[in-house]
């Protein structure tokens, strides 16, 4: 097999920051045919990073996210791949909403939409500046990449809608992610304005819940993810649970539409 020697580098993403690898550790280059990963080697030596390859094929990340790998970021035309372990996931019907969380949901309006806008999910996603955090892991490569899986019908966005001061509807947060059979893979979240992000996702996990998704990952463990009830899953378990649910067809599909919301005054369409 290719392998790619891999020194101690210190990388700045809009994810939390993974451990640095051990210097010199030998990493599988993934070619262009190769889906299968020597996963339990590395996740104990090489700080789960699984592999490198020079693409982002669709192909690649369907069969990566089976199971439970995702690109990280790129370096020199390279795109990194890791599985972390323990994995951090949302049970839907465990879905926790803060006490502050569910009064927003009551008194402010809102709208929720799923892929509506797919392409500027994403390029926010990209955009918005992260604390302590220099430049962005979503690049266009990565852009282009989650696109096709959009049109492929595997990437789907979450938008929240609230009103400007002439009450017509903008764009203000949202999230996106990937979708495989009854599991979706949490992947970015923006914020323009203060809430909208959480208000994209506890109005998105009930509406994945009634379309037969039966685990979310959230890949980090975080204390955002926590305030929704995210727990800790050993990797060789959720490996399990996805080998299971990815084969599981949704209710539905995931089409274009409203998700949920709470229009208190009539206000206008969305820009």
């Amino acid at each position: 097999m290719p392998v790619f020697l891999l020194h101690s580098m210190k990388l700045l993403f809009t994810k939390p920051i993974p451990p640095n690898p051990a210097p010199s550790k030998i990493i599988p280059i993934i070619s262009e045919t190769l889906y299968i990963y020597l996963i339990g080697f590395h996740l104990a030596e090489c700080d789960g990073l699984v592999g490198v390859s020079g693409d982002l094929d669709t192909g690649r990340l369907l069969s990566a996210y089976g199971q439970g790998i995702f690109p990280w970021f790129s370096r020199d035309g390279w795109f990194f791949w890791y599985a972390v372990a323990p994995r951090a996931v949302i049970v839907p019907e465990s879905l926790h909403i803060g006490r502050s969380l569910a009064k927003t949901l009551r008194h402010k309006p809102y709208r929720v939409t799923v892929n509506r806008c797919f392409e500027k999910v994403i390029a926010h996603c990209a955009n918005v500046p992260r604390p302590e955090q220099d430049g962005t892991w979503i690049e266009p490569a990565f852009q282009t990449a989650y696109l096709k899986l959009h049109h492929q019908g595997h990437a789907h966005s979450f938008e929240c809608w609230l009103p400007d001061e002439q009450d017509e509807m903008q764009l203000a947060g949202g999230f996106y992610g990937v979708q495989i059979g009854c599991v979706f893979y949490g992947e970015s979240m923006f914020a323009l304005r203060p809430d909208a992000s959480k208000i994209a996702f506890a109005c998105a996990v009930p509406f994945l819940a009634d379309l037969g998704v039966a685990l979310i990952d959230c890949q980090q463990d975080t204390e955002h993810m926590r305030r929704f009830g995210s727990q800790l899953m050993d990797f060789a378990d959720f490996q399990t649970a996805l080998k299971d649910l990815n084969a599981k067809p949704l209710k539905r599909d995931i089409e274009c539409g409203v998700v949920a919301e709470n229009l208190l005054q009539k206000i206008g369409g969305e820009d």
